[in-house]
């Protein structure tokens, strides 16, 4: 018998997996059982409601996203090279098989009319993204609403990647970001 540690486990990777590809709605906890290998009984001590389910696959989806970025970002030498990796990072995200856009705005465009816990998890990320910005921003020592402007430049390219099935969006982003950044050296 595996432990409740691995049930999880196997439990959100399942989840991560068929919500990703598939979409939340379309994907029943039946599925989650037959891809995680759990039982139904144990699934539902684990999350009683397919909604505590998906709030967990954001929650963690949330963390590893943000923690692969940063690691990335973490490896440039000077604060403008930080901010461009963002849109290098991007660009391998794109790059991976896959790849289906954002969960995030994914998870929203799927529940957010129905489900406040999405939307708050949604909208979480994207303030703590856009917080992570700010802060390469402000250590590059640009104006507070450069952030702002590199946070949509990100986000379009999230969708227009995941729309058009190809990275070049990343790049494209990337110059826009750099040209930004040359504008606003002096300011």
């Amino acid at each position: 018998m595996i432990s409740a540690e691995q049930a999880e486990l196997q439990v959100l990777d399942a989840a991560e997996t068929l919500f990703y590809t598939r979409g939340i709605q379309v994907v029943g906890m039946d599925d989650i059982r037959s891809a995680s290998g759990v039982s139904l009984k144990r699934l539902y001590q684990i999350y009683p409601s397919k909604e505590e389910l998906v709030q967990a696959y954001l929650r963690r989806r949330d963390l590893r996203w943000r923690r692969r970025l940063a690691a990335h970002v973490e490896t440039r030498a000077t604060p403008q090279e930080r901010i461009l990796a963002v849109f290098d990072w991007l660009h391998a995200w794109f790059s991976e098989p896959g790849f289906r856009g954002c969960a995030f705005i994914n998870s929203f465009g799927e529940l957010g009319a129905t489900s406040p816990a999405v939307v708050e998890a949604a909208r979480a990320h994207k303030e703590a993204f856009f917080a992570y910005l700010a802060t390469l921003t402000a250590d590059a020592g640009r104006p507070a609403w450069v952030a702002d402007h590199l946070a949509l430049l990100a986000e379009g390219a999230m969708t227009t990647a995941a729309i058009t099935g190809t990275p070049a969006p990343a790049h494209q982003a990337r110059q826009a970001a750099h040209l930004l950044l040359e504008a606003t050296e002096t300011v």
